[in-house]
């Protein structure tokens, strides 16, 4: 028998299907930006694994920065071509942030703590890149490559 309890049980239990369904993923390619010219710099993919984000260039637009190693890496990545480097590790979803994890600068050799939230329907990245706390760190907005 059909009740108006019932009935608004399985109301309930839709919204709150369609609501975890329309959580976004970072999952995807994208495009990266340099932060003093505004020029397109590079493309990274994201993935997630078991709940853990990580990214790693794909591509670079300069065709000389593809043979280029991350010389100033002082960790496992020290050496490694910068096409396939892993730049972003360990980060995981935190209400609407991924956070967590570490993002390098392969420029300079830094790692930095990370916190990555998307805005415009999943169409820009915010990346934010800090030591110790998030009010001291830079910013970046990468956008979404399409397919």
């Amino acid at each position: 028998m059909i009740t108006r309890r019932n009935v608004f049980t399985v109301l309930l239990l839709a919204c709150a299907t369609q609501a975890s369904a329309a959580v976004e993923t970072p999952a995807g390619d994208w495009r990266t930006f340099d932060d003093h010219t505004g020029l397109e710099r590079s493309l990274i993919r994201i993935e997630v694994n078991n709940g853990v984000l990580t990214g790693r260039v794909v591509s670079t637009i300069d065709p000389a920065e593809a043979t280029h190693t991350c010389d100033k890496c002082d960790d496992d990545r020290h050496g490694q071509k910068l096409i396939g480097l892993q730049i972003i590790r360990g980060m995981r979803l935190d209400g609407d942030a991924w956070t967590g994890g570490s993002v390098l600068d392969p420029q300079t050799g830094s790692i930095y703590r990370g916190t990555i939230r998307l805005a415009d329907d999943g169409q820009k990245l915010e990346l934010r890149g800090y030591i110790g706390i998030p009010l001291f760190g830079r910013s970046q907005t990468w956008l979404r490559a399409q397919k």
